[in-house]
């Protein structure tokens, strides 16, 4: 059997919000499985499903570069937010997404491509950098979306200067329409992502994994209402139904007209576009998102050192 450590039923506690106690046993009734005692305690109604997200920690920069039918959104982090507020760090960040838009979008790409105002690659002049400001930084995500025909809106979000932030969003719209009027609904569907942060574009792409883990906590949480298994499986189709309709961006409520689903709030715009709009594509980086800080107990460090 598993032990259950303090280690774990702190981490627990950390990502889901519940109590000592109903985490110590969550991770038993779950044999120490951290995802599977984070499901336990939701079908529980004891923690909420987007609580261990909330902690990223990860300093630097969000990066965006565009040329109306391609674009790109880069993550270069840093150790501190010192640094990410330091112009050169700032200006190599904008060197990187514009770099990256002669690529094909991968990481592995971009840190290979030559950096013009070095000569060298994007890895090397990063690594010159460390060596100049004196702290470590990294080329970590990046994604690109280019439209034959359309346009890629971009978003910043929390902008720390021109085409640099915390959070930046691209969506790529296909269609033959008026450019500006795309550019607009674009930037507006881009903003409305950056708010949501929708799983999937339609409903049909949520990813299978993660549909089926909601719907077992879903069932989960109907059986403990005591009700018969027929009227079990109705209620979980309702809020499956409504989880759809929350995750998936084109079924979400439009952030800038509540009124408007953004499908509706696209299929609105196309008549003044003079032509259909089809969302083909979405990207958003948050800042450090994912990374967890690593926190130290100064008071334990100072004991340690008094010991010897």
């Amino acid at each position: 059997m598993t032990e259950i450590t303090a280690a774990m039923v702190k981490e627990l506690r950390e990502k889901t919000g519940a109590g000592m106690m109903d985490c110590k046993k969550a991770l038993a009734e779950n044999g120490g499985d951290m995802e599977a005692s984070i499901d336990w305690l939701r079908a529980k109604g004891i923690a909420k499903a987007d609580k261990k997200s909330g902690r990223t920690a990860a300093e630097g920069l969000i990066g965006v570069a565009s040329a109306g039918h391609k674009a790109v959104v880069v993550e270069v982090n840093s150790e501190t937010d010192f640094v990410a507020r330091n112009d050169s760090f700032q200006d190599i960040v904008r060197g990187v997404a514009a770099v990256a838009l002669t690529t094909d979008g991968t990481v592995d790409a971009i840190a290979a491509a030559t950096y013009p105002a070095t000569g060298k690659s994007v890895s090397d002049t990063i690594k010159d950098a460390i060596a100049t400001i004196g702290e470590n930084m990294a080329l970590r995500r990046a994604a690109l979306l280019e439209v034959e025909h359309g346009v890629v809106a971009t978003y910043i979000h929390n902008a720390a200067g021109d085409g640099i932030g915390k959070l930046g969003v691209l969506v790529a719209l296909k269609s033959v329409g008026d450019k500006q009027v795309l550019t607009s609904i674009g930037r507006q569907v881009a903003m409305h992502i950056a708010a949501t942060n929708p799983l999937a574009i339609r409903a049909e792409e949520v990813d299978q994994a993660v549909a089926e883990r909601e719907r077992a906590i879903f069932i989960e949480q109907a059986r403990e209402s005591g009700k018969p298994e027929a009227i079990i499986e109705k209620m979980v189709e309702g809020r499956m139904r409504k989880f759809f309709e929350e995750v998936a961006l084109l079924s979400q409520a439009f952030v800038v007209n509540p009124d408007l689903t953004v499908g509706a709030a696209i299929k609105e715009a196309e008549k003044e576009a003079g032509a259909a709009i089809e969302v083909v594509g979405m990207a958003r980086l948050l800042l450090g998102e994912g990374v967890e800080k690593e926190e130290s107990d100064f008071a334990a460090e100072v004991a340690a050192v008094a010991k010897g």
